[in-house]
């Protein structure tokens, strides 16, 4: 037994009624293409912690980097239920594709696009639409993770360029990035977006290794020592944590949806193994245990989908609360990561081999369940939103 290719995404509840023709025209082209271009390699990739070749230029040509951004800056226009779709089928290839695409979409693009001077927009948004720029995104830092406001890193006004210091921790892509979103206090101490560019001297991305989760995505840091910035490069439509913690939402947003893909391609899989893999004379699948962690995985799957159709409904509407976009990523991420554990038992000890794919995905999304804000920290938000008190 190996790898099962997908024949039909579980849909228990008719949810794709309420889909447009070009929501599922676009999930499929990704899903086709996830087939064909990430699954044949992505085994390789995670058990020798290296990316995938080419990953970004590949994302870029199917329209999955930005793709609710203007048409006019490169990007395909389309609306976030169409974006979530996106984030489903990548993750359904692995976090690592759903990440490079998220942090490029969500936490560079984004705040680009949204804060950004028109001439920012025209000077990186369509390179970044294409895969031709990297970005990555400097929020965390060595010291401070749930706790951004105390941020170290920082910038003085120099007269004609900025003078940026401090360091970023944990960055998707930073080995790589061609350009840096980073968010450093100005000296007033009020957090303001920098637009950092590979080769700017005293900048540096030094790679995080021997990670076992998102093996197949580089991480690092971005070190600042006396980096000079040009002016140009601030970000002037915002001042203060609203822009980080704006471009975090979006990205949370992706996840919420991006995770119920890896669910789906541990469920799909427990599904056809439980039918083929015979025990005491039947099929596995007809044991009252296995249908029970099968019934729960359909219940969750659905739930969770449920929960983001209406959240992309409402986030289509500009009415999507930070604090809605929490209990999303919070709820679908345990989902997900319980679903791959559980369906690991199910295949026993075949559930560890390469040729399937819940280990990894289980590994993965110990880091999802804590990146864009932990799980603790989600529920603390939907605490704060309950009880108007502050638990932090």
């Amino acid at each position: 037994m190996s790898y099962y290719p997908l024949t039909s995404i579980p849909d228990y509840y008719g949810i794709d009624a309420l889909l447009t023709e070009e929501h599922k025209l676009i999930r499929q082209s990704v899903r086709d293409w996830v087939e064909s271009f990430v699954m044949p390699q992505i085994d390789h990739a995670a058990q020798n912690h290296t990316d995938l070749p080419g990953l970004m230029r590949e994302l870029g040509k199917i329209g999955a980097l930005g793709p609710y951004i203007p048409v006019e800056y490169g990007g395909s226009g389309l609306d976030q239920i169409s974006y979530g779709l996106i984030m489903q089928e990548l993750e359904r290839g692995d976090s690592a594709v759903r990440s490079a695409a998220s942090v490029q979409s969500s936490l560079v693009m984004f705040p680009i696009n949204e804060f950004g001077s028109e001439e920012q927009k025209k000077k990186y948004l369509p390179k970044l639409a294409s895969g031709e720029f990297i970005g990555s995104f400097g929020l965390t830092e060595p010291n401070h993770g749930s706790d951004p406001g105390s941020m170290e890193t920082y910038f003085k006004d120099m007269g004609d360029h900025y003078l940026l210091n401090g360091a970023k921790m944990w960055i998707t892509n930073s080995p790589l990035c061609d350009i840096a979103v980073v968010w450093a206090k100005n000296e007033e101490g009020k957090v303001q977006g920098l637009i950092v560019e590979r080769g700017m001297e005293g900048f540096t991305t030094p790679e995080t290794h021997n990670k076992w989760s998102l093996r197949a995505s580089k991480t690092g840091e971005l070190v600042f020592n006396d980096v000079k910035v040009p002016k140009e490069n601030l970000l002037p439509g915002v001042t203060g944590l609203k822009g980080p913690l704006s471009c975090l939402n979006s990205a949370r947003y992706g996840i919420s949806w991006g995770v119920i893909g890896a669910a789906i391609d541990c469920y799909c899989t427990a599904v056809q193994y439980s039918k083929e893999r015979k025990q005491f004379g039947k099929p596995i699948g007809s044991y009252q245990l296995q249908q029970k962690k099968l019934a729960e995985f359909l219940t969750e799957i659905t739930k969770a989908q449920l929960l983001c159709l209406q959240l992309g409904t409402l986030k289509n509407d500009h009415k999507a609360t930070p604090a809605q976009i929490s209990m999303a990523k919070r709820n679908n991420v345990n989902m997900a990561i319980e679903i791959a554990r559980e369906s690991r038992q199910i295949l026993g000890g075949m559930g560890i081999m390469g040729e399937f794919p819940m280990m990894r995905h289980a590994a993965n999304l110990e880091s999802v369940i804590t990146y864009e804000g932990t799980h603790d920290v989600h529920l603390l938000i939907t605490g704060l939103d309950i009880t108007g008190i502050n638990a932090f």
